[in-house]
């Protein structure tokens, strides 16, 4: 039996050919649209209340985005490296030819090509779809990394109207993260060490199967 190239690459990601790719970063607080039920994927990915605390609601908790919402981004499903070259995170992404039903929870294996990062990997596993985002591209979920389009940090946290440092790139230092709520100093921390500041790196990537450190944080996978 001959199997098309498609349905080939989705029973065996790991064969999947590298294609270039473009990141960006953020942290809105909001409740990540793979959170809400019948995504695709096996279990709903996990939010947190206004106080970090796991939900247990299926999914069906409206976002902190959205007025007399309680469902918000877990800080633990910030970045974290695994040593000197490897990290494994969180993004929201668009991949061309392909759709949100198609690539909740998956994992993406980034290399950067880049930057101070050009060489290093990162695995990361999509929980969110960004409507401003173009094809082939992975918004990089880090603490500090900019709010964008949606804000619930204000909410959740305190933070100032447009989020900490600017909207659109967040902080600009380490320093500025020692300000941050105890829950996301290590991610804002992961950004100027292992990440090395590095201002929206270009990559390749390609579909991996998901290690267990990171489905076993955000309770989905495919």
């Amino acid at each position: 039996m001959h199997l098309p190239l498609t349905t080939l690459l989705t029973v065996l990601p790991g064969l999947a050919l590298a294609q270039s790719g473009q990141t960006t970063r953020y942290w809105d607080c909001c409740k990540p649209s793979c959170a809400w039920p019948g995504k695709g994927s096996k279990g709903v990915l996990k939010t947190c209340d206004k106080g970090d605390n796991a939900l247990n609601d299926g999914g069906n908790t409206k976002s902190g985005c959205d007025n007399g919402g309680g469902a918000f981004m877990c800080s633990n499903q910030s970045p974290w490296a695994v040593d000197d070259n490897l990290a494994y995170g969180w993004a929201a992404v668009n991949i061309a030819g392909s759709n949100e039903s198609r690539w909740c929870c998956a994992c993406y294996e980034l290399t950067f090509t880049s930057g101070p990062v050009a060489g290093k990997k990162m695995i990361v596993q999509a929980s969110n779809t960004g409507g401003d985002l173009g094809n082939n591209h992975f918004d990089i979920a880090m603490p500090g990394g900019g709010v964008g389009l949606f804000n619930a940090c204000t909410n959740q946290y305190g933070a100032p109207s447009n989020g900490w440092g600017q909207r659109y790139g967040g902080v600009s230092s380490k320093s500025e993260c020692d300000g941050f709520p105890a829950a996301l100093k290590a991610g804002c921390n992961w950004r100027f060490d292992w990440f090395m500041g590095a201002d929206n790196p270009a990559v390749t990537f390609k579909e991996v199967t998901c290690p267990s450190e990171l489905t076993s944080k955000s309770g989905c996978s495919r």
